[in-house]
């Protein structure tokens, strides 16, 4: 009759016959390769026995699709370490680069799970036009899309309306076009400065010298909600390059008029908003202090209400 044996570690189930002589050593070795999907494979070897000897090898095949995101403004502040951390997350990234030299050197060229593509069609005032490009970029296998562009400072006062509005208007409309139906945007505090009486708020003025920075984003976020795609908005605080220095505090839009928060806190809620449905069609504003209290992000994107 035959006898189970069970390895420990390995799905495979292994019957040795009992009139066999006994194994004195079992190896096990086990191989995993990881780009779209991941192959197990197991073999177990025995060692001989005079002129006995038993090997069976079990060879288990899992196709595991990794979910792709498009970042647009890869190569940002903000937008690189989101790319980052998504790769860190098992994430394939298809990032949407303007500079292609810049990419180069400014993210990871050894990922087989990262792929750059041009998106210099970002800016065009022509929605069908801008679209169109996005779409290719895009491509049939991203499932999510993540804004994290930026104009930057300049005699151009148009550059905000450029990118920060037209340029995620474009970016909302190739993801119809594609039928992708999860978008993160990375915003700002304070768009709504005017609704909430921070008019005179020296942040507010500031950041609307340059060209309406914070309406030419708020009218991409009122797009956005109306699109019908399941959206986040994220609103960081002043943005700090150094690492994190206390936990995030996450309120519900138009509340917070002040406060900082470190990039990689930024990118960390916006790769978490993919993984919480508790997030979608959500506005959510961030900032950290030390005196925070640590809280999951189930309970923090939980306890923010649609509006």
């Amino acid at each position: 009759m035959a006898t189970p044996l069970i390895l420990r570690n390995c799905p495979t189930l292994c019957t040795l016959n009992s009139n066999q002589p006994p194994l004195r050593t079992l190896t096990l070795t086990k191989h995993f390769s990881v780009s779209t999907t991941k192959t197990w494979s197991h073999s177990i070897n025995s060692t001989k026995m005079g002129k006995s000897e038993i090997t069976e090898e079990a060879e288990e095949n899992v196709s595991v699709k990794q979910k792709k995101i498009f970042v647009a403004g890869a190569t940002g502040s903000s937008g690189k370490r989101i790319v980052e951390q998504l790769l860190a997350k098992g994430f394939a990234v298809k990032a949407g680069v303007r500079d292609l030299d810049k990419a180069k050197t400014t993210l990871s060229k050894d990922n087989p799970s990262l792929q750059i593509v041009s998106i210099s069609n970002f800016l065009k005032h022509n929605v069908t036009e801008g679209s169109a490009k996005l779409s290719e970029a895009i491509g049939d296998d991203s499932e999510a899309v993540v804004c994290a562009t930026g104009f930057q400072p300049g005699w151009d006062l148009f550059a905000p309306w450029k990118v920060d509005n037209f340029g995620t208007v474009n970016l909302v409309e190739a993801c119809r076009k594609r039928g992708v139906n999860r978008f993160i945007l990375i915003s700002s505090i304070l768009v709504n400065g005017a609704a909430m009486g921070q008019i005179l708020n020296p942040a507010y003025i500031f950041l609307n010298v340059f060209g309406l920075t914070l309406i030419a984003k708020l009218q991409a976020e009122q797009y956005i909600r109306k699109s019908g795609i399941n959206y986040t908005i994220i609103r960081p605080g002043g943005l700090r390059n150094e690492p994190p220095t206390g936990n995030i505090i996450m309120e519900t839009e138009d509340t917070l008029y002040e406060g900082t928060i470190s990039r990689d806190q930024v990118a960390e809620v916006a790769v978490e908003a993919l993984l919480h449905p508790e997030s979608s069609y959500k506005v959510v504003e961030i900032i950290s202090r030390v005196d925070a209290p640590k809280r999951s992000y189930e309970d923090l994107f939980g306890s923010i209400k649609q509006r």
